[in-house]
């Protein structure tokens, strides 16, 4: 996890990225974009005022200092922005581009700022602008795939700053000017060479160091990995490489030529981890990554990735865990040595133990919580030390700070075709994990992302049972924001597959989620059409205590209609099943509901009765703030009946039943207190 910047009014800025060192040459290019900033636009020359940001890009293929080149200019001009820098990036490590979606929602939560899971492209984008629009920010997007990605997070504010990172030209921005790299003045590829290895092999022979520069084209990161060389290879001299690359001919690029030597002074155990990290997925790796895509220790990995990171081959990442960065422009050379030197069954391989070490570490991660359980110990017990975490506090971390490798393993598991037995087990202990940690409500957007891909991996199987489960999993969070038209429509989509596993859970829940949705909607005669069709499935089943519930919501439907007698009947069917059931208390709340449509339908001596009868089953099942409600609600019923003094007892005995639980007020009591609340807006409107 990376350290987070907060600014004065306390909102949580993204994470600074980790510098390699001091920052190098690069004058002309700052000098230049310093004076773009100040620049007037197309807009102001016209006599118009600028409807958007200002955009600098920065331009260069990856390993050219681009994004280096891009923070010093932010940490130069950062203190102008009184409301902070904001950081996301555009492509993954392997050059796949962000989602813009996931891009927004990553900006969104730095601003803390919540968006409900699910929601699309353009709500995403929309949010960030109304979040950034009274905000002077600056925003650095880096490694942009297109101009379309920089265009959807735009903010519609002259104040904001956004400094673009891409390869090429934004083709349809407006008034950008590129900065375009090259390669580093002479005198500053020299103080980089000789910063990353001992300065004496350079102040040695300086025409050997100056020529090692001209052979590399003074590339940072040709340089950057000629260090690399140099420091496997502590006896031989700057000249040496200097010398093999020359005889290597200039055919192909310098970066690719250095990397090559490099590659080759590797030991064969170091290069063949070096080029098995291709197949990890987007994000930081870690120790347990490569240790498992290599068939190696841990311990030995991590050594292996710090050696690594001497030579220039990987970046290591702040973080409460070991973490490590695969520069972008390393991708590319890895996946052709790996498609060269490996073969297609031992790739596969080594993507299987990857997965298969990542699932046994959410196992172990959501263990850790079940202290009560016996079995869960048990099972921590039974996994290797390397894999269990010593804390609940210590895997919340881990999960908090591997989440977007993790979320990148479950796309990349899926996305693999041929692992999906693994990628099925990895969802569900990612999906486990994340609820035992993090909760449903917290975790929900990257739930969203989740389910959708056990959706996927489930239609490519034609698994019906798993359809269903994914498809009501994603209607709840639509349910859940609000998208009740959404989610209607996957509760259906998921009781057609219900119906096509014969699976009763999944049908009867999908039937009763249908009734919810058209409830929501204000269509009760469908709502109580569907509950009905639901508890005539659960008595069938001999479920009676999901039968008694399912009568309650019948009741509530009606209750909203205003068909009275419909909700009185059903009222009493709930009640008597949960009497059944031996459930004293959903008796009593049972019991309660059907005094109020009782006293709505004009019979306030049957409701006291009833009311009378449910304060003593509340008592029976010890349920003091029911009693105290049921008491508030026969106060009431004696006031409209023009007798206070009886009001007034209830009401003190309600208030003293409260003072003794240390309670303030009372919640809503059951599903039928919006039914309640609108029937008494409806009489009251008939009153006027």
């Amino acid at each position: 996890m990376t350290e987070q910047a907060v600014d004065e009014s306390g909102v949580r800025l993204s994470a600074k990225a980790p510098a390699d060192g001091v920052f190098l040459g690069r004058t002309r290019e700052l000098k230049e974009l310093r004076a773009d900033i100040e620049r007037a636009g197309l807009d102001t020359l016209s006599g118009k005022k600028a409807p958007r940001a200002r955009v600098l890009l920065i331009a260069g293929r990856p390993g050219s200092g681009r994004t280096a080149l891009a923070e010093e200019l932010v940490r130069q001009v950062a203190h102008r922005y009184e409301h902070g820098v904001l950081r996301v990036r555009l492509s993954e490590t392997d050059g796949t581009p962000v989602p813009v979606g996931r891009a927004a929602r990553e900006l969104l939560d730095a601003l803390e700022r919540t968006v409900p899971p699910g929601a699309g492209d353009d709500d995403l984008t929309e949010a960030l602008r109304d979040a950034l629009a009274d905000r002077r920010t600056l925003l650095l997007l880096d490694d942009a795939a297109g101009a379309e990605q920089v265009d959807a997070l735009l903010p519609d504010n002259p104040g904001c700053l956004v400094v673009a990172v891409s390869a090429g030209p934004l083709t349809g921005i407006a008034d950008v000017r590129p900065c375009t790299l090259g390669g580093l003045d002479t005198k500053s590829a020299v103080e980089l060479l000789s910063g990353r290895i001992d300065p004496v092999r350079v102040t040695v022979d300086p025409r050997a160091a100056e020529g090692l520069v001209e052979e590399c084209q003074a590339h940072p990161a040709a340089l950057t990995l000629a260090a690399g060389w140099l420091t496997v290879r502590p006896k031989a001299a700057v000249a040496d490489l200097a010398k093999q690359l020359r005889a290597e001919g200039d055919e192909t690029a310098p970066l690719a030529r250095v990397f090559k030597l490099l590659y080759t002074a590797l030991p064969a155990p170091a290069a063949r981890i070096l080029r098995l990290l291709a197949l990890a997925p987007v994000g930081p790796v870690d120790p347990h990554t490569a240790s498992a895509l290599a068939g190696c220790s841990v311990s030995g990995a991590r050594t292996t990735l710090d050696d690594f990171v001497r030579f220039g081959l990987l970046r290591p990442v702040p973080s409460p865990v070991p973490e490590y960065e695969i520069p972008g422009f390393l991708h590319p050379l890895l996946r052709a040595l790996t498609e060269t030197l490996d073969r297609p069954a031992e790739l596969q391989l080594a993507r299987a133990r990857m997965l298969e070490r990542t699932v046994r570490l959410l196992q172990s991660c959501r263990a850790i919580t079940e202290t009560d359980s016996p079995q869960a110990r048990e099972k921590l017990l039974g996994m290797p030390r390397a894999l269990r975490f010593p804390s609940p506090r210590a895997a919340e971390e881990w999960l908090r700070v591997r989440r977007p490798a993790l979320l990148g393993a479950a796309r990349l598991a899926v996305a693999d075709g041929e692992l999906d037995t693994l990628a099925r087990r990895l969802l569900s202990q990612l999906v486990r994990a994340m609820v035992a940690h993090f909760g449903t409500r917290a975790a929900a957007p990257d739930l969203y992302g989740v389910h959708r891909l056990v959706l996927d991996v489930a239609e490519r199987r034609d698994l019906p049972r798993e359809q269903a489960a994914a498809l009501l999993n994603l209607a709840d969070l639509d349910a859940q924001t609000g998208r009740t038209n959404e989610a209607l429509l996957r509760y259906r989509a998921a009781l057609d597959a219900g119906r096509r596993a014969n699976d009763p859970y999944a049908t009867g829940r999908a039937m009763e989620s249908v009734g919810g949705a058209h409830l929501e909607l204000g269509d009760y005669e469908r709502a109580a059409d569907w509950f009905g069709r639901a508890l005539g499935q659960r008595l069938a089943r001999a479920e009676h205590a999901d039968a008694a519930r399912l009568y309650g919501r019948i009741a509530t439907a009606h209750t909203y209609a205003g068909r009275y007698g419909e909700a009185l009947r059903n009222w009493r069917a709930a009640a008597a099943g949960h009497r059944r059931c031996g459930d004293l208390a959903a008796h009593a709340r049972a019991l309660s509901e059907l005094a109020r449509v009782q006293e709505y339908a004009g019979r306030p001596v049957e409701s006291l009765r009833t009311c009378k009868e449910a304060v003593e089953w509340a008592r029976r099942a010890e349920d003091v703030r029911l009693q105290a409600a049921l008491h508030l609600r026969i106060a009431d019923t004696f006031d409209r009946l023009g007798d206070p003094v009886t009001a007034g007892v209830h009401r003190g005995t309600a208030e003293r039943m409260l003072a003794e639980e240390g309670e303030e007020g009372l919640p809503g009591l059951d599903q039928g207190e919006q039914a309640a609340n609108a029937c008494e807006i409806r009489s009251a409107s008939a009153e006027d």
